[in-house]
């Protein structure tokens, strides 16, 4: 039986990350600030972040022996229920920390599984979400006996690692091969779902996680998906028949990636991300008031490319404008401007012209420019459609 959370308590959990140059500092912020998101959609508490500088994880604790105490030390204090490390941990150190801090200890993978497992809802998507949490467990199980002994629930514990004497190697291993096999199934199943839906031009929705792909789709196709201000709020691919102007097509929305994505849900999800991969256009969401964006549209550019959907036409989309803002320059002060200092015209402008592939500028919450989306996406999809059906075109 699983264990439940207690909907009217709340877990508390520290967050741990290490700096390995200088340089990285500001970036391991970055990185803590979207772990402490992905801790709150999970239904953790964060309660403090500790940092350290290590040119290298100590091979035994990740972290080092001073700052462990410092941070056994706080957990015991403040009877802290979760240490939530930013980098996947090996199974020995897993082991060696649980140990030490005497509380549960998660890593980002391991974090990002737990999301998923809650907001998996079909059986498809809880088939790819089991099948991930067991082949990050195999390698794990020494460590894992103490969770079963202490029946922890909550964060980090949901689906295969409570299922008791089960966790077996041997049993895993058949549970594996059988869950595979029950994804190829699926797989056929959907393969022919989308040939029965004729030559329509297929349009995805892509982006990194939480930039507004399901408010869009639901704007466009006029639908009623799910849309969420939490991390993975979409795990499932929803598709919807759009026309605009009597041209039709195929819109789906897909998963959001997200920086150092667990590559169990990456190899699990690929079927998922068939619809990316056949789709003819791919719209690029991206949030333009995220500080960090422009590395979130690199993440989304190389996980596309490890799906093998990296030279697909695409259509960046900047979302948010509405939540865009910037720091003033003094006019004495004549440092160089920065990023932080450009205005969104500005902004607009460099992007505009670096960019090799169209863009355009909406707030999907405030309905801003949402007309020329459309527009847009019609001009973009006839031409497709045109190219397809060179002797249909006079019904467009």
């Amino acid at each position: 039986m699983e264990n439940k959370i207690d909907i009217n308590s709340q877990e508390t959990a520290v967050l741990i990350a290490i700096i390995r140059d200088k340089s990285e500092e500001d970036q391991v912020h970055e990185y803590l600030d979207e772990l402490e998101f992905l801790a709150e959609t999970a239904g953790a508490q964060t309660m403090k972040r500790f940092t350290q500088r290590l040119a290298r994880p100590n091979s035994r604790t990740f972290i080092g022996s001073g700052k462990l105490e410092e941070i056994v030390e706080y957990i015991k204090i403040n009877e802290i229920d979760t240490a939530i490390f930013d980098d996947e941990l090996s199974p020995s150190q897993l082991r060696n920390l649980e140990k030490e801090m005497d509380c549960k200890v998660l890593d980002r993978t391991n974090l990002i599984l737990d999301i998923f497992a809650q907001r998996a809802t079909t059986a498809y998507a809880k088939t790819q979400v089991e099948l991930a949490q067991y082949e990050y467990l195999l390698p794990r199980l020494t460590g894992m006996w103490t969770h079963l002994e202490r029946q922890r629930g909550g964060i980090g514990m949901r689906g295969p690692g409570e299922r008791e004497i089960e966790t077996d190697r041997r049993i895993i291993r058949d549970r594996i091969s059988r869950l595979k096999d029950q994804l190829k199934k699926i797989d056929r199943q959907m393969a022919s779902q989308r040939s029965n839906r004729g030559s329509l031009v297929r349009v995805a929705l892509v982006g990194y996680t939480n930039v507004g792909k399901s408010t869009i789709m639901n704007l466009l196709s006029k639908s009623d998906v799910f849309a969420e201000n939490k991390l993975f709020a979409t795990l499932d691919t929803t598709v919807r028949k759009v026309v605009f102007d009597n041209l039709p097509f195929l819109l789906s929305d897909t998963v959001g990636f997200i920086r150092k994505l667990p590559h169990q849900l990456v190899e699990s999800f690929k079927s998922t991300l068939d619809e990316v991969r056949e789709a003819d256009l791919l719209l690029h969401v991206v949030d333009i008031s995220h500080p960090a964006f422009e590395d979130q549209i690199n993440v989304v550019k190389q996980t596309l490319t490890e799906i093998g959907a990296g030279e697909k036409p695409v259509f960046l989309i900047f979302n948010k404008i509405d939540n865009y803002s910037f720091i003033q320059k003094e006019e004495d002060d004549l440092t160089p401007a920065t990023k932080e200092n450009l205005s969104l015209e500005d902004l607009k402008k460099s992007w505009i012209a670096k960019a090799n592939t169209p863009c355009i500028f909406i707030s999907a919450k405030e309905r801003k420019n949402i007309d020329k989306l459309r527009r847009d996406l019609y001009g973009m999809v006839s031409e497709i459609h045109c190219g397809r059906y060179p002797f249909n075109n006079f019904l467009y």
